[in-house]
């Protein structure tokens, strides 16, 4: 609800009100338009917004909201390109002072002349997040998702960093599966609403914000400022949630203690497919106490209205009919400007549903979408910077399956900064007097660039590859390092991982993030990138830990078995013989694990223009991004003492080459 006075929700009970409306429209130039009561058409104006579907509740919606009104306006319509319209409710709270709501900012889509009238159709921001998503990002928090979302498409995300973390799911690192029906932004939104437990919507400022289904009544609404009113005999709640698993093609079935209501089936979402089955059911389970605070009584009502009401507050009916004891929620309104407030709540009966609920438990997912003679490519790009020394640097790895015997070929292009220890080189030097004509010999040192040797090391499937080491020598600098290696003899239905280290004797190397591309292509393998919850670890140098006196050294020995072991899911436990140091003290040791996202490349095309900073003087986006060939120039009158003059200037210092100059006559 929006955030009202004491004043403004005791007068908005009254039998009587006194209020009115006024907005203003802003054009793309800044050119504005305001409007008042008395400008807008009777019956015409109209918001309409939804947080669900017609038939249940559901979570993640990203409905926008729609906006229509007919004004006394002489306005040119082919001026409300682009433009903005924002309108606003005033309710006298006593003594003449009106308190203001404001309804929304909208973007006008439609707008239509007649003789007198200028008709307009408008939506929310939400239709801004239509634009294509193009697979840039791969992984991210909610919080990181939603950001870059809005910061593509331009609006302001009404939740910080500290608040979407302390959610359900909200910390927690989301991966987005390969295979996806991901297109928009808006998917995306979707999504990530979805495991948030929440549903999208753009607030009255013109931010996305994310609401939750709540169980907190913030007003009643007696009969007597009802119209209408119509109430089911039924309760909607939510006592179990499923999600379809791509890789195994059922749906994972995650329920309360006591499983009597709905199953809210999310489908197939891409963000609830890596991890561990742990993993999952912890989001599924975070997902489920979320909705299960919903207890809600479906109606349909026609209000007096009251403008402060938002999507997703919970209310409750007294008087005539209803049940003064039930909750419900607001899933659908449409406020007509100076008119009724019609207010609606979906849902489904438990007792009718529940035996299709039961059977999401063995909903099948999706199709094996690996084509046999479909050529696969896996692709890598560092997400962290790597600084290359003596010691091997893992500076790419690519895990793949092969559906079938097939070969493979490893490509990778690696641009490195170069620096080679500098080398002290010895000669002689003569030297002769001009007077004497004397020769001298003496001893003649210089220090020089070295060579640094960058050696490469393959590893596939954990096997070092100890018959191919590619060597190379380079000088301080800037140098790509392109590598290729065929694998040949993959073998059926296999789980690979291939590894490329490198070590750097004579110097170092600096590999920025980004800079090391890598791909496997060949026909057979499989495009499912699943995690299959492994975690590995290099350490890549040990620091010697100084011990302060004389340490004796007793002798070891150990000896090895080996048996047959039940594995168990509860995790590993490994056990340590205390080690006695006497007198002696130990360093603090300290040690890390990041994990970085995945760099995705973007593919620029020339839909991007208008995001992108060039100088279109030279560079034409017709149908590809090309420069400019051609040029014209155009003289001006310059003063003259006697008679006219013109004066043709031709900067030629910008253009590397000319190949004709033509000059006509205009006019």
């Amino acid at each position: 609800m929006y955030p009202v006075s004491e004043k403004f929700r005791k007068a908005i009970q009254d039998s009587t009100r006194s209020f009115y409306f006024e907005g203003c429209i802003t054009t793309k130039s800044g050119v504005r338009y305001p409007f008042r009561n008395d400008d807008i058409v009777k019956g015409s104006g109209y918001i309409t917004n939804q947080c669900c579907g017609s038939n249940e509740i559901e979570i993640g919606a990203v409905y926008a909201a729609e906006m229509g009104i007919t004004l006394y306006s002489e306005i040119d319509r082919h001026t409300l390109e682009g433009a903005v319209i924002t309108i606003s409710f005033f309710l006298d709270t006593g003594g003449g002072i009106y308190e203001e709501v404001p309804m929304g900012i909208f973007e006008i889509s439609e707008a239509d002349r007649t003789i007198n009238c200028l008709a307009i159709k408008a939506y929310d921001y939400m239709l801004r997040f239509d634009a294509d998503f193009k697979n840039i990002v791969s992984s991210g928090t909610a919080y990181e998702l939603l950001v870059l979302a809005c910061e593509k498409c331009k609006v302001e995300l009404a939740h910080t960093e500290e608040e979407i973390k302390k959610w359900g799911n909200g910390s927690i690192m989301l991966g987005i599966y390969t295979e996806n029906d991901i297109e928009t932004w808006r998917d995306v939104i979707f999504y990530v609403a979805q495991v948030l437990g929440r549903f999208a919507t753009i607030n009255r400022a013109g931010q996305l914000e994310l609401r939750k289904y709540g169980n907190e009544p913030v007003a009643d609404i007696p009969s007597r400022q009802r119209f209408s009113s119509s109430f089911s005999d039924f309760v909607t709640r939510y006592t179990a949630i499923s999600s379809t698993n791509v890789r195994t093609q059922t749906a994972e079935y995650t329920a309360l203690e006591e499983d009597n209501g709905l199953t809210m089936n999310l489908g197939v979402n891409p963000l609830l497919q890596f991890g561990l089955a742990e993993t999952r059911k912890k989001l599924l389970s975070n997902i489920l106490n979320d909705i299960s605070v919903i207890n809600y009584v479906p109606f349909d009502s026609s209000t007096i209205g009251n403008p402060a009401f938002d999507l997703g507050d919970i209310i409750t009916f007294s008087g005539g009919h209803a049940d003064g004891e039930q909750i419900t929620c607001i899933t659908k309104y449409e406020f007509k400007v100076n008119g009724k407030h019609t207010l609606k709540c979906v849902g489904k009966n438990p007792r009718l549903a529940g035996a299709k609920s039961k059977n999401d438990k063995n909903i099948t997912g999706l199709l094996n979408s690996v084509e046999a003679g479909r050529i696969a490519v896996h692709t890598f790009m560092n997400a962290s910077p790597y600084t290359v020394g003596m010691q091997d640097t893992e500076v790419a790895s690519i895990e793949f399956a092969s559906n079938e015997d097939t070969d493979a070929q490893f490509h990778a292009s690696i641009l490195m900064d170069v620096s080679a220890d500098r080398v002290e080189k010895k000669g002689n030097a003569k030297r002769v007097d001009e007077e004497t004509g004397e020769e001298e010999e003496f001893d003649v040192s210089i220090t020089d660039d070295g060579q640094a040797a960058v050696t490469v090391t393959y590893i596939i499937n954990d096997n070092v590859l100890t018959t191919y080491i590619p060597v190379e020598t380079m000088h301080s600098g800037r140098h790509i390092l392109n590598l290729y290696y065929p694998l040949s003899g993959l073998d059926a239905n296999a789980y690979n991982t291939f590894r490329v280290r490198i070590r750097i004797s004579g110097g170092s190397a600096f590999i920025d993030r980004g800079q090391a591309i890598a791909t496997i292509s060949g026909q057979g393998l499989s495009s499912n990138n699943v995690w299959d919850g492994r975690l590995e670890f290099t350490e890549s140098e040990f620091h010697i830990i100084p011990a302060a006196g004389s340490m004796s050294i007793r002798r070891m020995s150990a000896s090895a078995a080996v048996h047959k072991e039940a594995p168990r899911p509860a995790g590993i436990h490994e056990s340590f013989m205390p080690a006695s140091l006497a007198s002696y003290g130990i360093m603090g040791m300290k040690e890390t694990a990041q994990v970085n996202p995945v760099v995705v490349t973007e593919i620029i095309e020339t839909a991007d223009r208008d995001e992108m900073d060039f100088d279109r003087y030279f560079v034409k986006t017709d149908a590809v991004f090309e420069l400019n060939t051609e040029y014209d120039f155009v003289n001006r009158e310059q003063p003259v003492d006697a008679g006219r003059m013109t004066k043709l200037d031709i900067n030629t210092g910008q253009f590397a080459r000319i190949d004709r100059l033509e000059v006509s006559k205009n006019g």
